[in-house]
């Protein structure tokens, strides 16, 4: 068992050594676009919403991770802005003792509704997915209308949420042509880019390696036309970043597949039913709604996710096996 000074100290370590200091929380498996490599065509939810943790549950074990030293949550899903209510969800977590970073990953699709409400509620910054500006290819990839995406964008920027990181899923033959394009992009609105390399998850993700492209040839192509700066941001996230010289614009490359960031792993994923998932490759999972429902002390809950943490692997297998995840990333959190 931990001992009370590891709660007192805030260290949640796994057994390899790793601090374990953010959460990864999903708090829908819905989604409004229909990206090809995330979810197949014709996909619909098959979770109940009735297994879903309600509010008060997701709040106590956020509080729990908050005990063991947890500082970083980021709120996912499928998409997290179509959970109803969700700054008020945001407003109690931003109040739990030692949580000092809450971030939002979206789509940016109803961004524009409620970037205000998210900001009030204490949310420091955003992710939003966006891999073309290309209005047709836009809608080839998501099924959605990139005009939304960009109002969206626009309205954070305005009502004061900075950072705002855009996340670009590069796929060759896709969208690599776009790099430039969405570079110029981030420098003219002050947006933080992040490149992300494909996985192989499951029958999308198999579909999905078929495009995939080393990183280091788009950062080699990106340092043909500019003097690319080391750099650090902060943020509990594994891309590693460069500045644009002459510019405030970063560039993050995060890359699961060509430079692994197995060994500095800093985090879990919490799913929407209340599953903690240890590994994005990986299919360890530790469900908790069952022992949330059962009448499960603070104590018990503080230990059982203790006992979790030290069952994350050391390292994903997507190079080894392809098939090793078969779940969709809308039911494991983004």
């Amino acid at each position: 068992m931990h001992t009370e000074n590891d709660v007192n100290n805030n260290i949640l370590t796994d057994s390899f050594g790793r601090r374990i200091d953010y959460v990864r929380l999903s708090v829908t498996d819905q989604c409004d676009l229909r990206c090809f490599y995330c979810l197949p065509k014709g996909y619909k939810p098959t979770s109940d919403p009735a297994h879903w943790l309600c509010f008060d549950e997701i709040v106590r074990v956020i509080a729990s991770f908050a005990r063991l030293g947890v500082k970083h949550v980021r709120i996912t899903g499928g998409e997290p802005l179509l959970r109803k209510n969700l700054p008020e969800l945001m407003q109690c977590l931003n109040s739990i003792p030692g949580i000092e970073d809450l971030s939002l990953s979206t789509n940016a699709v109803r961004l524009g509704k409620l970037a205000a409400q998210l900001k009030q509620a204490g949310v420091s910054r955003i992710n939003v997915s966006l891999d073309s500006l290309q209005p047709n290819r836009f809608r080839q990839i998501t099924g959605g209308k990139l005009e939304k995406i960009l109002n969206g964008l626009q309205v954070a920027k305005s009502v004061g949420i900075h950072p705002i990181k855009i996340n670009m899923l590069v796929m060759k033959g896709v969208n690599d042509d776009e790099v430039f394009d969405m570079v110029a992009y981030c420098i003219k609105h002050n947006f933080t880019l992040r490149f992300i390399e494909t996985m192989p998850m499951g029958a999308t993700g198999q579909l999905a390696s078929t495009y995939y492209i080393n990183l280091a040839t788009i950062k080699k192509r990106l340092s043909r036309r500019y003097s690319l700066l080391p750099s650090v941001m902060a943020g509990g996230g594994p891309a590693r970043y460069v500045r644009i010289a002459g510019t405030d614009t970063m560039i993050g490359f995060i890359t699961p597949i060509s430079q692994h960031f197995c060994d500095t792993c800093n985090r879990v994923r919490l799913s929407v039913d209340g599953s903690i998932y240890l590994c994005l490759g990986q299919n360890d999972v530790v469900p908790l709604r069952y022992l949330l429902r059962s009448g499960i002390s603070n104590s018990e809950l503080t230990q059982q996710i203790y006992d979790a943490i030290q069952r994350k692997p050391l390292k994903h297998n997507f190079a080894e096996s392809h098939q090793q995840v078969v779940r969709f990333m809308a039911h494991t959190g983004g």
